[in-house]
């Protein structure tokens, strides 16, 4: 029986890890379609922004009461899951507590830390599920979280409660089980919590108690197990991506915008032509700006795969608030939902076939894109480093400079511009008279 169960285990626990594995090799290639973008530059300040962002989730703090039920969620989260290394290896092995030997004293304290983490991550799970349901805070009842967004949230945290529960029921019942003395649950010392609450089993058969912690230990793996698988396909993937995301963030001054040299060169050449002449002829033509995920970089398509559709984005966005069209975060989902669409795309194909569709205009609107500030509040308020603002510039770039799409305001000032070397529509020589008035 036991041979059975171990074979069991392998294969669900083989099974999922190819599963996982296949599905974060296909999220690389679909970030990798953007083009090359070097951010290696100042490895220390990057490192700092990977400790202070990410581990230490500064911009969390902003809201203390929140940012420390966050951090209960998430540390806890993690730092408990160390003991399924203790549980795969039980599975494989046929064991029981293998690193009791190993640990001795200290493995009661481990454990009993695991536990009590588990009630804050338990506690902090379902006052963010009475935040999005009950209170319904604004930023989570928008419209760009209708439908998969809004449960995909609701499922991670009941998922949550439920692993932690299970994982507390497994050990109260492992706990009473070594105060009778059974042979297979080998001596561990007092767990904090489940000790606890062993007594709620006192009167409990062997049997059933023992069908109740192998239940438990069960459900509690297989929902680890089918949570990993779960995790490429939800907004939960920046777990693991806030790392990378934070390590990568742009270190320029959140106002300093990403010069074009295309741009600049074409630029250059409309204010002093006879330059011309001695410019080397481009291959090809310049692209300006980005149309779909493919003229993005990898760190735009980085950005919306960590994307945590918290909202803080579109909570502080001047556009946003007074009614517009925008939202920062839409402007990820759209980017990672279109990324994900081309992906899909190679599975079936083996390469990409044109589809007929881009992210600009069948994901992203220009209603969307002209709405923006460029005020970079939603940079400024992101926990995880993205920049939604460097997408919208971008299409919006691709609107003017290929299109020649624009507001007849914009029109009107890009021509001044052209004309006049300025914003405003006087020449260069007249633009001084309003001096004279002054004078008379």
């Amino acid at each position: 029986m036991r041979i059975v169960q171990e074979l069991l285990f392998i294969i669900a626990f083989g099974t999922a890890v190819y599963l996982f594995s296949t599905k974060v090799r296909q999220i690389r290639r679909n970030i990798l379609l953007g083009r090359d973008e070097d951010l290696n530059d100042h490895p220390d300040l990057r490192w700092k922004n990977v400790l202070l962002l990410a581990f230490g989730q500064k911009k969390m703090f902003r809201n203390p009461l929140v940012a420390v039920l966050h951090f209960f969620v998430y540390a806890g989260f993690i730092i408990i899951n160390l003991e399924i290394l203790e549980i795969i290896l039980d599975g494989i092995v046929g064991t029981h507590r293998l690193f009791v030997p190993v640990l001795g004293g200290l493995y009661p304290i481990l454990i009993s830390a695991f536990e009590v983490l588990a009630v804050l991550v338990t506690l902090g799970c379902a006052i963010f599920l009475v935040r999005r349901n009950i209170l319904k805070i604004r930023r989570f009842m928008s419209r760009d979280l209708n439908g998969w967004p809004r449960s995909d949230a609701n499922y991670i945290l009941i998922t949550e409660i439920v692993l932690m529960l299970l994982f507390l029921t497994m050990n109260t019942a492992d706990q009473q089980m070594q105060l009778r003395g059974s042979e297979h649950y080998i001596a561990t010392g007092n767990f904090l919590v489940s000790g606890s609450l062993a007594s709620i089993f006192n009167n409990t058969p062997d049997g059933t108690l023992i069908a109740i912690e192998r239940t438990c230990w069960w459900l509690h793996i297989l929902g680890i197990l089918a949570f990993l698988n779960y995790l490429p396909y939800s907004k939960h993937l920046h777990i693991i991506l806030a790392f990378p995301n934070a390590y990568y963030a742009r270190l320029e001054p959140m106002g300093e915008m990403e010069n074009m040299p295309a741009v600049q060169r074409e630029v250059q050449l409309m204010l002093q032509p006879e330059l011309a002449a001695n410019e080397p002829a481009p291959e090809g033509m310049p692209k300006f700006g980005a149309k779909d995920v493919f003229d993005l970089s990898w760190k735009n398509l980085l950005d919306a795969y960590s994307c945590t559709e918290c909202g803080r984005c579109s909570a502080a966005c001047p556009a946003n608030i007074t009614g517009k069209a925008l939202s920062p975060r839409k402007i990820m989902m759209d980017t990672r939902d279109r990324a994900e669409t081309v992906g899909r795309n190679i599975n079936e194909n083996g390469e990409f076939r044109d589809d007929g569709k881009t992210l600009l205009r069948d994901h992203i609107t220009e209603e969307e894109l002209r709405a923006c500030t460029t005020c970079n509040a939603c940079v400024q308020e992101c926990p995880v480093s993205i920049s939604p603002l460097d997408i919208i510039v971008q299409l919006r770039r691709h609107l003017v400079m290929e299109e020649s799409s624009a507001p007849a305001e914009w029109t009107g000032m890009f021509s001044n511009i052209e004309n006049n070397m300025a914003p405003w529509k006087f020449s260069m020589d007249d633009r001084d008279k309003w001096a004279e008035e002054m004078n008379q």
